[in-house]
């Protein structure tokens, strides 16, 4: 690594922390600096495109969840099984907070990738045991676990300031808050002059 792309790095992390942090200000989030930790590096992982896509005959796609899913259910060993099911919830918190509105009219939509991811983390936290290490990570997966969708709405906001996430469609955002109740979707529609209908939102979810 040269000199150059360390300070670039560094630059990034400081850059996505700074951001995230306001994000989880601005929404009344709280959580943990070691699941805040992981997060930054998550997105300061993946700023790079071939490390979120893989390649293809076609060109770079985004692997679905469900092949994630697939190799997960089919590793050989216990380490193989848990890193496929961390990247799934990675990918799925990823696309989820910055790039929702690249599910627009796809198979799956956002919904989907919340609960995958929800689910993946939840399972992570619970095998994470053992060394005092381990048991960071079971914190960490936890709390991505519960919060997932107030992440995803922190991320959907540094995607927004950074120019990475576009969210200009105002039905795109009120299918968001139906599919998902996201309190901050909620929040916008209401300064865009729209107020979300509660039993709407209640009726999708239950």
């Amino acid at each position: 690594m040269t000199v150059g792309s360390l300070v670039t790095d560094i630059t990034v992390r400081e850059y996505f922390k700074e951001s995230l942090q306001e994000a989880l200000r601005h929404q009344h989030v709280d959580a943990e600096e070691d699941t805040v930790f992981y997060v930054v590096n998550l997105l300061a992982h993946y700023v790079k495109a071939e490390r979120l896509f893989t390649h293809s005959q076609d060109g770079p796609v985004l692997q679905p969840l469900a092949l994630l899913y697939a190799e997960a259910s089919e590793a050989g060993t216990f380490e193989e099984r848990n890193q496929a099911l961390r990247r799934l919830g990675d990918v799925a918190l990823l696309v989820a907070g910055m790039f929702s509105a690249s599910l627009n009219r796809k198979v799956v939509d956002v919904d989907y990738y919340i609960a995958m991811g929800c689910s993946a983390y939840a399972y992570l936290s619970e095998v994470s045991r053992g060394s005092l290490r381990s048991r960071v990570f079971m914190g960490i997966f936890a709390e991505l676990s519960r919060k997932f969708q107030s992440f995803v709405d922190a991320l959907s906001e540094v995607g927004e300031k950074s120019d990475l996430a576009s969210s200009k469609d105002i039905m795109r955002l009120y299918e968001l808050w139906i599919r998902t109740g996201s309190r901050r979707a909620a929040d916008r529609l209401r300064r865009l002059g729209i107020e979300p209908a509660l039993g709407l939102v209640s009726r999708t979810l239950n």
